[in-house]
């Protein structure tokens, strides 16, 4: 049997939740803030009305979505200072929702009867608007497309960015929230059902399904290393499961409540905001292996 993973955890005062890699370090959503960690602690911090959900990294930019003034902000990595503050609308004020960077663009859920902003980010400005599914909040960029869920309508759609239409939906199980595509397949948490569901990128059919917990509210998912990383609540810190086989190949940690994840070819990182911390689980390729 495969040895323990190593987990090196930084107490993180307040509520550290979602997460964005920059390079060695990792940007943490906080109450009131946004800020930068490294295994060697906090390296900065920037002020925000009401930072929420996964924040890109891209552009040479930090891009997170304040709740409260339903404003997209762009944050310089270098200097930690607000450089343009996006009037674009949030669909999901409560948090739970992604930005994603994908084609050349930042995305985001803008508004909740089913709208995604397609913002430029040579200009700070949305580009374009595309009409998805009433209640979608969720986006993945990854395989050529754009994915989006909708919990309320229990959908996956795919959103072609040439043509900025979605071209393909899928049904899913009950209270479908965050994904990723990766790995070959977009995988989505389908919270209700506790399970993780592999769809094909190409046909939109549910090719498989695994049972983790009894539900899975509300962890996170990615994918890497030939593994998805999942983000639990029930049981243990986050399970790998093997994309091929679906078989769970491990389940890492104590059960801590909600948080988040992101996986590194050097480590994974997650939080658990309700035990103010931040692990760092080095070797991710000798977990489930």
């Amino acid at each position: 049997m495969a040895a323990a993973p190593a987990e090196q955890v930084q107490t993180v005062p307040g509520f550290a939740d979602f997460l964005a890699v920059d390079g060695d370090s990792v940007w943490a959503t906080n109450v009131g803030r946004v800020e930068r960690w490294s295994r060697s602690g906090k390296r900065a911090e920037v002020a925000m009305t009401r930072p929420c959900g996964a924040m890109a990294v891209a552009f040479r930019s930090l891009w997170v979505a304040d709740c409260k003034q339903r404003t997209l902000n762009r944050i310089d990595l270098k200097t930690a200072k607000i450089i343009a503050a996006i009037p674009t609308g949030i669909a999901n004020p409560a948090g739970e929702l992604n930005v994603v960077a994908g084609a050349g663009s930042v995305w985001v859920a803008s508004d909740a009867t089913g709208m995604l902003a397609r913002i430029d980010p040579a200009r700070n400005q949305v580009a374009t608007s595309i009409r998805v599914d009433p209640g979608t909040c969720f986006l993945s960029f990854g395989l050529g497309s754009l994915w989006a869920v909708s919990a309320t309508r229990q959908t996956l759609q795919k959103v072609d960015p040439g043509t900025n239409s979605v071209v393909q939906t899928t049904a899913l199980g009950r209270e479908p929230g965050f994904l990723v595509a990766g790995e070959g397949a977009v995988w989505v948490q389908e919270q209700g059902d506790g399970t993780v569901a592999r769809v094909d990128p190409v046909t939109g059919a549910v090719s498989g399904r695994v049972k983790v917990d009894e539900t899975l509210k509300y962890g996170d998912i990615d994918a890497g290393g030939g593994k998805i990383w999942l983000r639990t609540t029930a049981g243990q810190s986050f399970v790998v499961i093997d994309p091929k086989s679906l078989a769970i190949r491990a389940r890492v940690g104590k059960a801590s409540g909600s948080g988040a994840l992101r996986y590194t070819r050097a480590g994974v990182w997650t939080t658990a905001h309700d035990a103010h911390t931040l692990s760092w689980w080095k070797k991710p390729g000798r977990i489930g292996s």
